[in-house]
């Protein structure tokens, strides 16, 4: 028998609740498609991308032909429309091929996905899934997948363009080796080809990787700059317009939206979603329309809600050092700042309580890069003379969720305090 959560019962009596979800029924929306506001609409046209949507074009062009196109890098920070103009670009080569009867097939992999990339395992069987075989969690060998992919993708002349979104995720979960025979497979083709499309918000990432990949991958490389706040708010208004009923967003709420998009390294898809959660926020309280006090509701919540799943969602050693900068930067005896010795320190000392095997200091040297990249905190390379070069260290989290975050940590890494 299905039992009603108790939490509910005690919040809302079943009356109450059904009246709730009637009136809400009736409520008018601002909305006439919130689709348009999600991160994997695809609109008609794209704004302020025509250059980097040519140069796409004409790298996958070949394709058209059966030429295998050169492997593709595109590089660029968050909200950039990287993943937006390859999806573009390549419905468009499908839709080319559907017309002229060429075998083209083109396969989009999240690569931040949990139980989709964070194996070799995983990621071949999710290639091979689309090609219509079935193969198991977990239990074969990963030579016998990686035979049922090949068999499967070699059964009939086609090209395959394989995207791999947020590429360097991968590679810290996996290593760079499934990259270096995802780009050698051609050479055991006989009826079908492979070209690689890898996206990546690490400027850096090609750095980290074996230089015998780098090689093989990046045979073209492509870089988005990041938006400027005007043309975010042209971004905004025409992706409004398909969202939002006419007359609903106040006046000042476009250009609010779009400057905090610019602080931020000009995230567009940032400022989508800005816009996207204070609509909403307003819907919850029967406003009329959408004011600047939303955007700053709603501006609020997408912080927290985007921190705490940068910090859930990172492997336990990242963790880890995260909590280690907490110990220091974070308590009674706090410091205004500190270097990587210090941090290290305080790792190698609580790794025993975490139940982790402790890694070398140029290891966390990296992770701590690697979380200034993720904005959480703020890490800056200084010589120290003769005694070489350390990083200045503050966090970067705002300061009313810096209990949350502690205390996250410490479920995360089941420590006893």
């Amino acid at each position: 028998m299905f039992l009603k959560p108790l939490f509910l019962l005690e919040l809302m009596p079943k009356k109450n609740l059904n009246q709730f979800f009637e009136k809400f029924l009736k409520q008018d929306s601002l909305f006439i498609n919130k689709k348009a506001m999600s991160a994997s609409f695809v609109p008609d046209q794209i704004s302020h991308r025509d250059e980097q949507i040519n140069q796409i074009a004409q790298i996958l062009a070949p394709a058209l032909k059966l030429e295998k196109p050169s492997n593709l890098f595109i590089y660029g920070k968050t909200g950039t429309g990287k993943t937006l103009s390859v999806k573009y670009t390549t419905e468009n080569i499908l839709e080319v091929a559907k017309e002229n009867n060429i075998p083209i097939k083109v396969i989009y992999i999240n690569c931040k996905l949990k139980k989709v990339a964070d194996t070799t395992y995983r990621l071949i069987a999710e290639i091979a899934r689309y090609y219509g075989k079935t193969i198991p969690a977990t239990g074969l060998p990963t030579d016998e997948v990686y035979n049922i992919f090949f068999s499967a993708l070699d059964e009939k002349e086609q090209l395959l363009l394989l995207v791999l979104d947020e590429i360097d995720q991968l590679v810290k979960k996996t290593g760079d080796e499934i990259i270096y025979n995802l780009t050698r497979i051609n050479s055991e083709l006989k009826n079908s080809q492979i070209s690689l499309i890898g996206i990546s918000n690490d400027l850096m990432f090609a750095n980290h990787i074996d230089p015998r990949v780098k090689s093989s991958l990046s045979e073209e490389e492509l870089i988005f700059p990041p938006y400027n706040a005007l043309q975010i708010q042209d971004i905004l208004r025409k992706r409004a317009k398909e969202s939002f009923k006419e007359g609903k967003i106040d006046d000042g709420v476009i250009p609010k939206c779009a400057a905090y998009a610019a602080r931020e390294h000009g995230d567009a898809r940032r400022a989508i979603d800005l816009l996207r959660v204070a609509g909403e926020l307003a819907e919850r309280e029967h406003a009329q329309k959408v004011e600047i006090k939303h955007i700053d509701l709603a501006e609020k919540k997408i912080e927290r809600d985007r921190i705490v799943d940068i910090v859930k969602t990172q492997p336990k050693q990242f963790q880890a050092t995260l909590y280690s900068i907490f110990r220091l930067l974070y308590n009674k005896h706090k410091k205004r700042m500190i270097f990587t010795g210090d941090i290290y320190d305080i790792y190698k000392e609580k790794c025993p309580d975490m139940g982790l095997r402790p890694i070398t200091q140029r290891r966390i040297s990296d992770i701590i890069a690697e979380l200034d990249m993720l904005g959480l905190i703020n890490a800056k390379v200084v010589s120290k003379g003769r005694f070489g070069r350390t990083r200045e260290i503050q966090l970067a989290i705002p300061t009313h969720l810096l209990d949350k975050i502690n205390n996250l940590l410490i479920k995360e890494l089941e420590i006893n305090v």
